[in-house]
C-alpha cells in the first residue's frame, strides 16, 4: 500500500479517536455541550431522534428505530463497497494461499517473496486488500455517534416501550436476547459464503453475540433496542447485497461449468487421438 493511503487511514483513525475522547460517556448532551463531537454531532443526532419521535406522539422507540434505519440506508453505498472488496479478496484467496504454499519456510526471505508475489497478483487483478477497511472506518464513527446520542439524551431514557422503561435494563432480558440472536445471525450469514472460514473466525461468530448479551442486560433498554434494529438492518442488507446462498450457488455453477469444460476437452482429445489425455 502506498504511504499516502496509510496516511489517510492513520489520519481518519486519529481524528475519530480524538473526537470520541472529547466526549464524556456519562454526561448528558445538550445545547450547552462543548466540543465538536458532543455539541455538533451527538447532540444534533439526539435532536433528530426526538423530532422523529414527536411525529409519532413522542414515541421514542419509534424515533430510535427510524433514525437507525435511515442512517443504515445512507451508509448503504459504503456497505456495498465493503462487500465488493470482501468478495474480491474471497475469490482471490485460493491463489494467495497457493503462493504461500510455494514458500513453506518461515525465514525472512521467504516471507518477502510471499508478500511480493501476493501484492503483484492483487495489483494484476485490481484488488486492494485494505479497500474494505475504508468504508468501515467511515461507518464506525457514525454508528458510534448514534449510539452515544441514545445513551446520553435524558428524554430518550425516560420513555417506555411495551413492558420496558427505556432508561432501565430490560427486566425480562427479551431485547438483549433478540439483539444477541440477531448479532449471531448477521455475522453467520455474512461469513457463510466464505469457503476459507477458520477457527478464529468461527470463534468471533460465537463471542460477539455473547458479549452483546452480557452488555445489553446491564445497559438501558434504549441501547438494546438500538442494537436490535441495527443488527436487523444489517441482516436485511446482507441478503440484499451479499446473499450467501446466491454467492454459493454462483460459485458451484462456475465449478460445475469448469468441470464440464475439462470433460469436453478430454472427450475431444480421445476422439482425435484415440488415447486418454495424460493427467
Amino acid at each position: 500500500m502506498k504511504k499516502k493511503q496509510w496516511f489517510k487511514i492513520g489520519l481518519l483513525l486519529s481524528v475519530t479517536m480524538m473526537l470520541v475522547a472529547c466526549g464524556n460517556m456519562n454526561e448528558p448532551v445538550s445545547a450547552e455541550s462543548v466540543g465538536i463531537w458532543d455539541r455538533y454531532i451527538v447532540y444534533n443526532l439526539s435532536q433528530l431522534i426526538i423530532w422523529f419521535s414527536n411525529l409519532f406522539g413522542q414515541s421514542y422507540p419509534i424515533g430510535i428505530a427510524i433514525l437507525t434505519i435511515i442512517i443504515r440506508v445512507l451508509l448503504t453505498p459504503l456497505y456495498q463497497m465493503q462487500v465488493k472488496s470482501q468478495r474480491e479478496m474471497m475469490e482471490l484467496q485460493p491463489e494467495l494461499d497457493a503462493i504461500k504454499a510455494k514458500y513453506p519456510n518461515k525465514d525472512r526471505q521467504s516471507q518477502e517473496l510471499i508478500q511480493h508475489e501476493q501484492q503483484a497478483l492483487m495489483s494484476e487483478r485490481g484488488v486492494n486488500q485494505f479497500a474494505g477497511c475504508f468504508p468501515l472506518l467511515i461507518q464506525l464513527p457514525v454508528m458510534m455517534a448514534l449510539y452515544q446520542s441514545i445513551l446520553r439524551t435524558p428524554e430518550l431514557r425516560q420513555g417506555h416501550f411495551l413492558w420496558m422503561n427505556l432508561g432501565q435494563p430490560d427486566p425480562y432480558f427479551v431485547l438483549p436476547i433478540i439483539a444477541a440472536v440477531l448479532t449471531f445471525a448477521a455475522t453467520y450469514f455474512s461469513m457463510k459464503s466464505n469457503p476459507n472460514t477458520n477457527a478464529a473466525t468461527k470463534g468471533i461468530m460465537l463471542v460477539n453475540p455473547i458479549m452483546i448479551l452480557l452488555i445489553a442486560i446491564r445497559l438501558p433498554s434504549a441501547i438494546a433496542l438500538y442494537w436490535v434494529v441495527s443488527n436487523a438492518a444489517t441482516l436485511v442488507m446482507t441478503f440484499l447485497f451479499n446473499n450467501p446462498y446466491k454467492i454459493i450457488a454462483e460459485r458451484e455453477a462456475k465449478i460445475k461449468a469448469e468441470k464440464e469444460k475439462q470433460r469436453e476437452l478430454r472427450r475431444q482429445y480421445r476422439k482425435v487421438t484415440g488415447r486418454n489425455p495424460k493427467k
